[in-house]
């Protein structure tokens, strides 16, 4: 099944414009800090979305995540974790 030119331009015109895309992903704390000054660095694990607060047991722990800054992980979809962890 072929489609067609302006299935596919709208395909990648959605995909490419979801704000998962537009968000920065740092190994430390400090490079998301430079990035956003006035904003919480928080961790994200990446998988699943979900965020981890400094100071919580899981910030900075997961196996496949980054640092990122609150406010853009909740313009990308993120969520915090539910349970204060």
């Amino acid at each position: 099944m072929k489609l067609r030119p302006l299935v596919i331009a709208s395909i990648l015109a959605i995909g490419l414009s979801s704000p998962s895309f537009a968000q920065r992903l740092y190994s430390t704390p400090e490079q998301a800090q430079r990035h956003c000054p006035n904003d919480v660095v928080v961790w994200l694990n990446i998988p699943t979305h979900i965020y981890h607060m400094p100071g919580t047991r899981w910030y900075g722990m997961t196996k496949n995540g980054a640092f990122v800054c609150e406010k853009a992980a909740d313009r990308a979809g993120d969520r915090p974790a539910l349970n204060g962890q």
